[in-house]
C-alpha cells in the first residue's frame, strides 16, 4: 500500500476523524478525550481503541503525547502543527457533509427509486420469458 494511503486511512478512520476534530478544540487527558469522543459518536470508543488510535496518530506525527512526571501520572494529548492542518481539513469535510446531507439523502432516494423500477422491469421480463418457456414446453409435450 502507498504510504500516503495508509496515513489517509489513519486520518479518516472511524475514531481518527473524531479524535482529530476534538483535539482542535484543546488538549485533552485520555479520559476527557474518551468522554468527548463518546458524546459525538453513536457508541462510545473503548479504551483500547482510543489508545490504539492515539498511538497511530502520534506515530504519524499528528498528535503529541505529553507525559508529565507527577503523581498521579498525567498525560495530555494535543495536535502537532501537522495534526492541526489535517484536523482542519477533516473538520471542513465533516461540516460540508452536515450542510449537504439533505442533497445526499435526496440522491439516495432517487437512486433507490430508479433501482426499484429497474428491478421491477427485470422481474416482469423474467416472468414473460418463463411464460414463453412454459408455453413452448407445453406445445412440445402436446406434439
Amino acid at each position: 500500500m502507498c504510504p500516503y494511503r495508509l496515513v489517509l486511512e489513519h486520518v479518516t478512520s472511524r475514531w481518527g476523524v473524531l479524535v482529530l476534530i476534538e483535539l482542535l478544540e484543546r488538549p485533552y487527558r485520555f479520559s476527557e478525550l474518551r468522554r468527548a469522543v463518546g458524546r459525538v459518536s453513536e457508541r462510545g470508543v473503548s479504551e483500547k481503541m482510543l489508545a490504539q488510535t492515539l498511538q497511530t496518530l502520534e506515530r504519524d506525527g499528528l498528535v503529541h503525547r505529553d507525559a508529565k512526571p507527577v503523581i498521579p501520572p498525567r498525560v495530555d494529548y494535543s495536535l502537532t502543527g501537522l495534526g492541526r492542518e489535517a484536523a482542519e481539513q477533516v473538520r471542513a469535510l465533516a461540516l460540508w457533509t452536515q450542510e449537504r446531507m439533505a442533497d445526499v439523502e435526496q440522491a439516495r432516494r432517487t437512486y433507490d427509486e430508479a433501482r426499484r423500477t429497474q428491478d421491477e422491469a427485470g422481474r416482469t421480463q423474467d416472468q414473460a420469458a418463463r411464460t414463453q418457456d412454459e408455453a413452448r414446453a407445453a406445445r412440445t409435450r402436446a406434439s
